[in-house]
Parts: C-alpha cells; structure tokens; sequence
C-alpha cells in the first residue's frame, strides 16, 4: 500500500495527490492519527431488509456504480490503463464494501482513505497499474503480500484462479477473511503473518504483488516465484522504484517502472 501523498505517474508525467490538506500514510504499518482506529465500524446490515427502504438502497447501488464508471474513465483509463479484464474487474468490485460505512461516500476519490488500525486502502490506480503489470490471463496462483482493507486481492481473484494473501496486522487479517466470505469469494485464502517470508507451502506462484518497500527485494519471493511468473513490488527507503521482477529460464529481470513512495515493509526485515 503506497503513501496517500504518493505522486501518481503516468509515464512521465507527475500527479501530487492532496486529500483534505493531510497526508496520510498507507502500508504494512502506515501511521495515521490514534483516532483513526476507531474509525471502522461494521456495516449494520439490520435495515438491509426493510421493504421501505428498497427505492433507497437502489438509488445508493445506482450512485455508487456511476461513482465506479466515473473513476475507470478519469482516473485509470485516462492514465493509460487498457487491460480490458482489469477495467472489468475493477467495475464490477464494489469498492465502497471496503471502506468503513461513514467514508463510504469518499470510496472512489481519487486517494486513499483510512480503514483503521493505522492503514488506509490503495488510491486506485496504483491498483490498477501494479495489477495491470501482473498480466494476469486467469488461470494463475498469485501472492498478495499486504492484505489491507482487501480491495486489491478482490480485483485479483476476479482475474486470476487463486489468491493467497498475507497480512502482518492481525485485526486487519481477520476483518477482510471475513469480508471476502460474506462477499462470496472462495478463491482467496488469508494469512497472518509476516509477508516477507512469502507463502512456502503454497508456492510457487505465477504471479506476486507486494505493497509495502523493503530495501531490497526478499530473498524468499525470489524463490517462490514460479518460472515465466512475474512480480510488481516498490524497493528502496526514501527513494523507492517500483519494479517488475520476472524470472526467465531460472534468471531474473527487473525493469524499473516508476518513482512511489510506499512505507516501509515490517516483520523479519527489521530483525
């Protein structure tokens, strides 16, 4: 998950994100304000089945899916996303159902926004792009390290066969196991842990993305990364890149993709 003052690129070009004059931070361990833990509350599905408020619930489906148009067309496609699956897939997740129920209305800004204990789901494009890059075709295993408020491994498991993620904070881990059953996915299995160690047992993966920096990249990705498999992870500290890493005939590629700025990865790293 990259810093919410992260400049958006669009192959060159530079767009400096400001939410509210504050600057948020988003990843493994992000820092926001103490208050901002108290900020999730649980959907009260109580009223969902009051008859007279049928007309009303339409009405919000209908905002919130011209909300979801809106965002594809001014945010991805403008920016030079075209992954037809991907655009699909991002109409079709209800992005809003990640966020807390207050924020709701703010679900497809273009920034981030805080889902508790110190986090906030992605901005949409860095989803779009560092999905986009996975060139996912749908019949991949893939390793999500970083599970947040679970937005981006629901756009990965409409595109791929498999999605296991992994999320160091442990509320976080619970809340979105949770979300993803009542949503019906069956294809995404979740994971407390450390992310820099990967998903041993279940590798190797076809694909892998990671979405907080660590200084280098994790020898144990590396190794269970599957052969022809791609990864999209951001390395650096202060100055962070945003790689593509494939594993070609046992050997590895990386090509740099552009400058973000994400918080630092947690766990057995700092050890």
């Amino acid at each position: 998950m990259q810093q919410s003052n992260t400049s958006v690129f669009n192959r060159g070009h530079i767009f400096l994100i400001c939410l509210m004059g504050g600057i948020f931070i988003m990843g493994c361990n992000g820092d926001l304000p103490n208050n901002a833990d108290k900020r999730f509350q649980p959907e009260d599905n109580s009223e969902a089945y009051d008859a007279s408020k049928t007309s009303n619930i339409s009405e919000e489906q209908n905002k919130f899916f011209h909300a979801r148009k809106k965002m594809i067309e001014t945010q991805i496609k403008a920016r030079g996303i075209k992954d037809k699956r991907l655009l699909d897939a991002m109409l079709k997740v209800e992005r809003h159902k990640f966020v807390p129920v207050q924020s709701r209305d703010l679900a497809y800004i273009d920034g981030p926004l805080s889902i508790g204990e110190g986090q906030t789901i992605s901005q949409p494009y860095i989803v779009s792009i560092m999905t986009e890059l996975l060139n996912l075709k749908g019949d991949e295993k893939v390793l999500e390290i970083g599970t947040g408020s679970g937005y981006q491994a629901a756009i990965l498991a409409e595109l791929s066969k498999e999605v296991f993620t992994i999320e160091i904070v442990e509320p976080l881990a619970k809340r979105s196991k949770q979300l993803f059953q009542d949503l019906g996915y069956k294809n995404i299995i979740v994971r407390h842990g450390d992310g820099y160690i990967g998903w041993k047992e279940q590798a190797p993966f076809d694909a892998i993305i990671v979405t907080c920096a660590p200084p280098y990249i994790p020898q144990p990705l590396i190794e269970q990364l599957a052969e022809g498999g791609k990864m999209v992870i951001p390395v650096g500290t202060y100055w962070q890149e945003l790689k593509l890493i494939e594993k070609l005939n046992g050997k590895i590629k990386t090509t740099a993709i552009i400058p973000v700025r994400f918080v630092p990865m947690t766990g057995k790293r700092d050890k």
